[in-house]
């Protein structure tokens, strides 16, 4: 950090900080404060409040930060998400505003006396105000709902989260495994959001899609999905375009379809100007699915979005390229996987090429076994049909379970909590 930045941000945390709203006082409520720095976590804490409502008859008063899906459930923000939800390049010039929110949200979570605060995945923006609110108030129980990824690297924070997190929420099946593993605090798998989204996933019905692909009968279908982050869309693009020519030079003429959100589509465009074929472009998450579906195998960014492809039963292929800085951290990762679906079956079933080794004729030569009845492409069909089975819960939902241990901490307190 350079000293023109620390003194920006010291002149910033100078400044008076906005005066916290108050929760209003209400007898036999319990009031829980909520932290999400994205909108991602916006629409996970949208679920888990909605749960708690439906538990406690609406007896609930919520004070934070969040988006328009927990403002919907009642919670009273204080201040716009999009403040603190940039990433990349954008968080420089706003660094001095964001240190900013940090400690009034920690002021706000103090004169709000909350019997629970859940903190919502973006640890650069929720830990350290975890972190003030423990030192503060060491009383109050703190909950985080997701897990970073201690499993994959800087596995030491596990151990430093024990300070100030008395449960961890996990998303996938090995987290509580790993924090035990790595002394982190205790940790329950509560179900990845996916679950609840499976009986839809397997409803969506894909013949409107195939009557608007027009795909010959014996056609093969590829899915591409190059990310959902603009400078994934940058690396990814050229290397995959190059893929499908060189399976069209093998005599390989799959349709290709690439799901598309919508502010993104003029930055895809652009780039499929040097493709060999002219995909078709589909928006909305039921024709992604209906995609997901049709297709006879996909072409895929590292995410979540492999978890999708999983449970939509669709076989795999994934490439994945970062920049410099983090292609140097990626030396420090220790899982043998980046593909959550093979983590989460604890076994590379999905190919996947990473920086150097994500090139065309390795991605090419990985798609050809799929698009016809192979071994490679039965196997991966095998796997796909554990991974529900992998993800899913003896009973209930995720933002339900989540829910239960946030009331339990929330009318327990820190001891009776665990």
């Amino acid at each position: 950090m350079t000293t023109d930045t620390k003194a920006i941000i010291h002149r910033t945390l100078a400044k008076e900080s906005e005066r916290p709203q108050a929760l209003p006082s209400h007898r036999h409520e319990l009031r829980i404060f909520m932290v999400a720095g994205e909108h991602s976590g916006d629409a996970l804490g949208g679920k888990l409040m909605a749960a708690i409502n439906a538990a406690t008859h609406g007896r609930v008063r919520y004070l934070g930060v969040g988006g328009d899906t927990m403002r919907a459930q009642g919670l009273v923000s204080q201040f716009p998400l999009t403040e603190v939800a940039v990433m990349g390049a954008a968080i420089l010039p706003r660094l001095p505003r964001i240190i900013k929110r940090v400690y009034g949200t920690v002021d706000a979570a103090i004169a709000a006396e909350p019997n629970a605060v859940v903190i919502i995945d973006a640890p650069d923006f929720t830990h350290p105000i975890a972190k003030r609110i423990r030192r503060r108030r060491p009383d109050i129980p703190i909950i985080d709902y997701v897990s970073p990824s201690v499993w994959a690297w800087r596995p030491g924070r596990a151990r430093r989260m024990r300070g100030y997190i008395d449960h961890v929420l996990g998303l996938l099946p090995f987290e509580p495994a790993a924090h035990l593993r790595l002394g982190g605090p205790p940790c329950t798998y509560v179900g990845h959001p996916l679950i609840e989204k499976l009986p839809w996933i397997q409803a969506v019905d894909p013949t409107p899609l195939a009557a608007r692909l027009g795909a010959a009968p014996d056609q093969p279908i590829l899915v591409v999905l190059p990310g959902s982050r603009r400078s994934e869309i940058d690396r990814l693009m050229a290397p995959f375009g190059e893929t499908l020519t060189l399976l069209r030079r093998d005599g390989i003429n799959p349709a290709v379809i690439i799901p598309v959100v919508s502010h993104l589509r003029p930055q895809i465009e652009e780039a499929l100007q040097s493709w060999p074929v002219t995909p078709q472009l589909v928006e909305g998450e039921e024709d992604k699915i209906r995609a997901f579906k049709l297709a006879t195998a996909a072409l895929a960014a590292s995410g979540t979005v492999t978890l999708e492809l999983a449970l939509a039963g669709t076989p795999m292929v994934v490439g994945y390229k970062v920049d410099g800085l983090a292609a140097h951290a990626r030396h420090f990762i220790t899982t043998p996987s980046i593909v959550l679906a093979n983590l989460v079956l604890g076994e590379n079933a999905f190919p996947e090429f990473l920086q150097k080794h994500c090139l065309p004729s390795k991605m090419a030569e990985a798609l050809v076994s799929l698009l016809s009845d192979t071994p490679e492409r039965r196997a991966q069909l095998d796997a796909l049909s554990r991974v529900p089975g992998q993800l899913a819960l003896s009973d209930g939902t995720p933002s339900g379970v989540a829910a239960s241990i946030v009331l339990r901490y929330a009318q327990g307190g820190r001891t009776l909590g665990k």
